[in-house]
């Protein structure tokens, strides 16, 4: 173990006793003196571990995607209904007899 280096000259052991005594006796008083304290708040919650931006801005671009492909669906249907619904593919095969 260490040693305590002791002091050379009588008087300042002795400030030094009453001010260690002070110390621990305010010290004392202060654990005394405390009150209990229960912290029954519920824990921080944070907006980034609730807020998924990526996974916001995947569907904002899927969304995107599939409004511009219905778009052209459209263009495609009402294009189909302006020209009167005829036959894309006609077949002009004649009938032979062997």
């Amino acid at each position: 173990m260490h040693r305590v280096p002791q002091l050379t000259t009588p008087w300042a052991s002795r400030d030094l006793q009453r001010a260690w005594e002070k110390t621990y006796q305010n010290h004392r008083k202060k654990v005394q003196n405390a009150q209990p304290l229960v912290d029954t708040r519920p824990p921080q919650t944070y907006s980034h571990l609730h807020l998924k931006f990526k996974k916001l801005k995947m569907e904002e671009e899927r969304l995107s995607i599939i409004d511009r492909n219905n778009y052209l669906l459209l263009q495609r249907v009402a294009s189909a209904m302006k020209t009167g619904r005829r036959i894309d593919g006609q077949n002009n095969f004649t009938w032979r007899r062997s």
